[in-house]
């Protein structure tokens, strides 16, 4: 069976638009984060991190697109064209294309919007992306929550384990809209302060926006922080719209499959790139699944504290960032941490530490009860680097 590998990578966010600057940036504990006054989006301040416009049209428009693309399309192909570029792969029949939303251009359906509602059509997003690079096949489309980008390379490894593809490009993003805060906030699941993920005193998340892109490949020119997907597994809770199981047991299936076809027991992870909204019942349901398969005591970080909780984005970009963690051989700090406010025992890390790490555990969550586990390990070219 073919090995797979996640190799070239770029991020574009609020903290930069490359993966080495944003790393950088995480390293530094520095977070995305801002207070925003947008009584249009919402009638009160919010934290939320956003893509600054002016700087994504500069950057977008260098790559002299043709046609006018929404807000959200500039930044997955300016985002994408940079691993395009830089993998040096030829855009033939045996690539593929995968896009990984939650609610896509959701935006074009605002009154003020210059696109035509159709827009919002997911294949519609897709077909714009398919075009502009011009790929031959048609443009994949994962939308599954907040699981959807970690999803996307678990599908892409099996297209290519199953003989479809030699390569498959990742691209995913979301925008912060005002259907999306209204939403969340009809939850009461925002947060009016930095988000603070398994803390005591955590009060919800903060919605962020980025891009990010990836090559799934069963090339051996690889990037020098390339990994190995060993194992993924995805399980759904079937327990309620919005509310994960309170056992975790969707989660906790997951990685237990996970770890079976990777051949690995729990004593093999090194860190967990765990998924930490800062919502009072997700928190808990991880730190429950996470006991339940003896895993308490593994260094485990949210991202969620730089970048805002990326929606469908969330789960590549996390992956982007633990790929750098397991070549920088550095544990990135869980920003807004201070005490544990999970019923359960979880090694939550403090402070950006140093740490000689192989492999990695990536989790995410979602609405629906989505669930989907990947492990990640260095690649042998990754080991020479280091």
């Amino acid at each position: 069976m073919n090995r797979t590998y996640l190799s070239y990578n770029n991020i574009i966010s609020s903290l930069g638009f490359d993966s080495k600057t944003v790393v950088e940036n995480v390293h530094n504990e520095v977070s995305g984060l801002k207070l925003i006054e947008n009584s249009q989006a919402l009638p009160e301040p919010f934290y939320s991190a956003l893509i600054d416009s002016k700087k994504l049209n500069e950057a977008f428009k260098k790559l002299q697109p043709k046609e006018d693309y929404t807000r959200l399309e500039k930044m997955m192909i300016t985002s994408l064209n940079e691993v395009v570029k830089t993998s040096n792969i030829e855009i033939n029949d045996r690539v593929g294309l995968i896009i990984s939303t939650t609610k896509g251009n959701i935006d074009a359906l605002d009154d003020n919007n210059p696109f035509p509602k159709e827009r919002a059509y997911l294949s519609e997003l897709g077909n714009n992306i398919k075009e502009f690079f011009g790929f031959k096949n048609e443009a994949i489309i994962v939308s599954n929550a907040c699981v959807s980008g970690i999803l996307s390379v678990a599908i892409a490894k099996r297209y290519i384990q199953q003989n479809m593809y030699d390569h498959v490009f990742i691209v995913s993003g979301d925008v912060v809209t005002e259907f999306i805060l209204s939403g969340f906030n009809s939850f009461q699941a925002l947060s009016n302060e930095p988000c603070k993920p398994y803390d005591k005193n955590r009060s919800g998340i903060n919605i962020g926006e980025v891009a990010a892109s990836v090559l799934v490949t069963n090339s051996s020119n690889l990037s020098k922080e390339a990994v190995e997907i060993l194992g993924e597994s995805s399980c759904n809770d079937a327990n309620h719209i919005s509310g994960p199981s309170r056992t975790g047991e969707g989660l906790y299936k997951s990685m237990i499959a996970a770890l079976t076809q990777a051949n690995m027991t729990a004593r093999d992870i090194d860190y967990i790139s765990a998924h930490g909204t800062a919502t009072m019942f997700n928190d808990e349901m991880e730190a429950i699944a996470i006991n339940r398969l003896e895993l308490q005591d593994v260094p485990l970080n949210s991202l969620k504290g730089y970048f805002g909780h990326t929606l469908g984005a969330s789960g590549l970009l996390e992956t982007i960032v633990g790929m750098h963690s397991l070549n920088n051989n550095t544990l990135y700090a869980s920003k807004g941490f201070k005490k544990l406010g999970v019923s359960k025992p979880i090694n939550v890390i403090k402070k950006t530490t140093s740490k000689e790490l192989n492999t990695f555990l990536k989790t995410a969550s979602g609405f629906g009860g989505c669930n989907t586990a990947i492990i990640f390990k260095k690649s042998n070219q990754t080991k020479n680097h280091v």
